[in-house]
């Protein structure tokens, strides 16, 4: 089941500015929220009652009730969750010490992965694992840190025999994405939804007949618009961008969810795939492969 607060974050790019406004209270003061009244919350938000309660329309609420409650359990939640890591506020500040620093960063990418895995959609997943399985070639393309995550995708493939293709230059990829057609799967990868280069190389597969697979914190995006199967990922952003790590990491959660279901059809086949290529670079450790080092 999806939290009230990763909905929020992943609809935030479809919302008015009247309804970011609140989204954005909510977020920064969730606390203030379970206290308020429809009222005070358009006060907090410099709008009206009626923008919020189309606001929690919007966000897939019957009314202002039924938000505040979700917002109250997914507070408690989060607080729990605080408790574990022993954070009090998880954003990083100038005079942070190492261990909060570390600590803060452990417990968001912690809960990007956490998230991401209660919220994702398991019929999307396999559905693209079956697309995969029946591929004759797969191309996956990431642009900037989520190059790092389509190259994951392609390695981890390539090691079981699937033919997969990674690309991070855009040129490159519109070649490729170009030969793409039924019976193909093309991957695009973007935290935003909104890299341009990412939306045309998805297109342009969709174009040619393949299925098309976006991986995304937002499902609202212009990406998930191109994509037949979409895998959302549930990561925040923060003043020093540890989402763009916690971001990343979600990103290969979703890869590890995606390969793992794909060896589960075919452990026989895989694991044999997988021992050939460990034993193809055992020469290459100083160890001379010594099992166990």
């Amino acid at each position: 089941m999806t939290d009230v607060f990763v909905s929020l974050r992943q609809h935030m790019p479809a919302l008015s500015n009247a309804e970011r406004r609140i989204a954005d209270v909510v977020l920064d003061r969730p606390s203030v929220v379970v206290e308020s009244s429809i009222t005070r919350l358009a006060e907090l938000a410099g709008t009206s009652p009626a923008s919020v309660a189309r606001f929690c329309r919007a966000v897939g609420f019957g009314g202002y009730k039924e938000f505040r409650i979700a917002i109250a359990s997914a507070n408690s939640r989060e607080q729990a969750a605080r408790e574990l890591f022993r954070v009090d506020d998880a954003d990083i500040e100038a005079t942070d010490s190492a261990l909060d620093v570390v600590t803060k960063v452990a417990y968001e990418e912690a809960r990007a992965i956490e998230e991401t895995a209660r919220s994702l959609d398991l019929d999307a997943l396999d559905a693209v694992v079956a697309a995969i399985r029946g591929a004759h070639r797969i191309d996956a393309f990431g642009a900037g840190s989520s190059g790092l995550t389509a190259q994951d995708l392609q390695l981890k493939l390539h090691r079981i025999g699937v033919p997969t293709f990674c690309w991070s230059d855009a040129h490159l990829a519109l070649t490729s994405f170009a030969l793409t057609g039924p019976g193909a799967v093309a991957v695009a990868i973007s935290h935003s939804g909104q890299t341009l280069e990412a939306n045309q190389v998805l297109a342009l597969a969709r174009e040619r007949g393949a299925t098309t697979v976006a991986i995304t914190n937002y499902p609202d995006s212009p990406l998930a618009e191109v994509a037949d199967h979409l895998l959302v990922t549930s990561a925040r952003e923060s003043r020093y961008r540890t989402g763009a790590m916690s971001s990343r990491l979600a990103q290969m959660a979703i890869v590890d969810f995606v390969v793992v279901r794909l060896l589960q059809g075919e452990m026989d086949r895989a694991g044999e795939l997988l021992r050939r290529t460990y034993d193809a670079v055992q020469g290459h450790r100083l160890d001379g492969g010594t099992p166990g080092r």
